[in-house]
């Protein structure tokens, strides 16, 4: 048997209309996966990919900013496709600005996407997959779960954050048959790091950096959603993994 076989199972995955969520929905749907996907814009080009991948797709059109659909979500989810195996929690915002001009406005609309609905769509998710013995949540957390940067620091918050609760769902729910785990992406291409990338001396200065020389591209991010979804990591608990191209090595 294959171990990184998804097939039979369901994979919600928030923020799937392009960059990493739509990476890793693919990803997940090539290992067999029926993808449910959440986000606030149309998703017909990660659609195409799932069905071309041969399962099935299912969208639901969902603001994150706010928890008032996240129960919403896991029902429809089991209501289409009978249950919840993988929760992928990927939707995030970013603000910038210097720390000392930074704004509230700014502050709780991070932090409200990218943990408080976070945790509790996990928590929601949580219920189902405890119930019957079995499941996964994937925290997609940041390089600034571990380090501080720089005119970000409300998604610093929010990605440390995304790190403790990771941890802190695998100690409470490991002995019941959910893991609950998390990958830190580095240096993407992405829509989040457009400015950096943009930015002729940032952009030096963290390829500099790189071990690997180059930016990560969405792609690369697929095979390590595969194992954390899969059987493949079931003794596999509370882990933040860093897909970074060495970044954290250095």
């Amino acid at each position: 048997m294959n171990p990184f076989d998804l097939g039979g199972r369901t994979a919600v995955v928030t923020g799937a209309n392009t960059g990493l969520g739509q990476s890793i929905a693919l990803a997940l749907a090539e290992a067999g996966a029926t993808i449910v996907a959440v986000g606030r814009s149309a998703m017909d080009e990660t659609r195409a990919g799932v069905e071309a991948a041969g399962v099935s797709f299912h969208e639901i059109r969902a603001d994150l900013s706010t928890t008032e659909p996240l129960k919403g979500i896991v029902e429809e989810t089991i209501l289409t496709c009978g249950a919840l195996d993988i929760l992928v929690n990927n939707a995030g915002i970013i603000r910038r600005a210097d720390a000392v001009d930074f704004t509230e406005e700014d502050w709780d609309a991070v932090i409200d996407t990218n943990l408080k609905s976070a945790f509790f769509l996990s928590q929601a998710a949580g219920k189902h997959m405890l119930e019957r013995g079995r499941g996964k949540i994937i925290n997609i957390a940041s390089l600034l779960s571990f380090q501080g940067g720089i005119r970000i620091p409300s998604y610093t918050a929010s990605k440390s954050g995304l790190a403790g609760l990771t941890r802190l769902l695998a100690c409470e729910w490991a002995a019941r048959g959910v893991n609950v785990n998390a990958i830190a992406p580095g240096y993407f291409v992405t829509n989040n790091t457009q400015a950096l990338r943009e930015d002729p001396d940032r952009s030096a200065a963290i390829l500099s950096r790189i071990p690997a020389g180059r930016w990560g591209q969405p792609s690369d991010i697929g095979g390590a959603a595969v194992f954390l979804a899969s059987s493949a990591s079931d003794y596999v608990h509370g882990i933040v993994l860093a897909v970074d191209g060495g970044w954290l090595a250095r």
